[in-house]
């Protein structure tokens, strides 16, 4: 092959290479779209947001349909959006929807907004169409022990002036959830609740409960109201339990007192016992210092012998005669005692 083909072939595959790496680096394309669509933008600034680590597209396509939409934007603010780390494309369309539903909405509140982690266009749409919320089971207890269990669909519609810095769903949750508890509480009766439920929402709505939030209350309305346990009653149950527990506790302790108070008294029968045996133990040794000292005669100590055995002989008859009555009937003649 000649050296001047082969010339010619390095030249143009360099060329080619050349223009490739161009137009990779040169979005050419986006330019010419740009241009045509009306919006001033020059190349050397296309080349500026790559040098800047900035994705043209991600900032020309979102002008241009700013442009076109009749929103005054440049390419300079989209860029430091984007270099904050907002979504630029999602800030465009909010600023078009809030136009076309004429919610005044400046470019940089909706640049917070999306950089506050909220949906920026999600919370125009919420404007223009509001959002119900639906809450769980709510339950409350009534002054008679009657739970009533309520779910209430809550109708919110998006506060732009509130969304940097608003509460949120969560919130408006807890805070009617709370107004429902008190207003069933502070009924006399669970039936009242049951016939006039509107009186809950109507409680909630004077509070102000959406004050501090992102959203603005339009309406509470009670879904579905229904009957729980009887609170009261199984209070009333549990303190019974607890009374009849702390009362048979009570009686145990004072069983356990009778029967330590009567192992005492045992305790001191013996012990009396014990004193009586040791004195009747005296006697024989007293009468023995009498006889020897003379304060006692031989018949003095024979009549209280005699004394002694008529004693043992009349105990000896009367258990004799006990024992016998107890082995017949009362009205049988062998029973002495009748």
């Amino acid at each position: 092959m000649d050296d001047g083909i082969i010339i010619t072939l390095i030249i143009v595959a360099a060329a080619v290479i050349l223009l490739a790496i161009l137009f990779t680096f040169v979005p050419v394309a986006l330019w010419i779209s740009a241009i045509a669509a009306g919006v001033k933008i020059g190349i050397f600034e296309l080349v500026g947001m790559r040098l800047r680590r900035v994705v043209p597209a991600r900032v020309v396509n979102p002008l241009i349909k700013a442009v076109k939409a009749g929103i005054d934007l440049d390419s300079s603010r989209l860029e430091g959006h984007y270099l904050a780390g907002g979504n630029v494309d999602r800030v465009v369309n909010a600023l078009i929807a809030a136009q076309r539903a004429n919610i005044e909405l400046s470019f940089e509140r909706a640049a917070a907004i999306d950089l506050a982690g909220r949906d920026v266009l999600e919370a125009v749409q919420m404007s223009v169409n509001p959002k119900v919320i639906e809450t769980p089971f709510i339950a409350g207890v009534a002054m008679d022990g009657i739970e009533v269990k309520a779910k209430a669909r809550i109708t919110v519609r998006a506060n732009i002036d509130r969304l940097v810095g608003g509460a949120g769903e969560d919130t408006i949750i807890a805070r009617v959830g709370e107004g429902i508890v008190s207003t069933i509480g502070s009924q006399q009766d669970h039936k009242k609740v049951l016939e006039n439920p509107d009186m809950i929402s109507q409680t909630v709505l004077t509070k102000g409960l959406d004050s501090g939030t992102a959203f603005e209350i339009l309406s509470i309305d009670i879904a579905d109201i229904d009957i729980g346990k009887n609170i009261g009653a199984e209070l009333q149950t549990d303190q019974a339990e607890a009374d009849k527990k702390i009362a048979q506790a009570k009686a145990e302790e004072r069983r356990a007192m009778a029967v330590a108070q009567e192992q005492e008294m045992r305790a001191r029968v013996e012990e009396m016992r014990a004193k009586v045996v040791e004195a009747e133990a005296e006697v024989p040794m007293a009468l023995s210092e009498a006889l020897r000292n003379g304060h006692m005669g031989v018949m003095d100590y024979m009549n209280y012998q005699n004394v002694l055995a008529d004693t043992d002989m009349r105990d000896s008859i009367s258990k004799s005669s006990k024992g016998d009555s107890d082995m017949f009937p009362d009205n049988d003649p062998r029973n002495k005692n009748n």
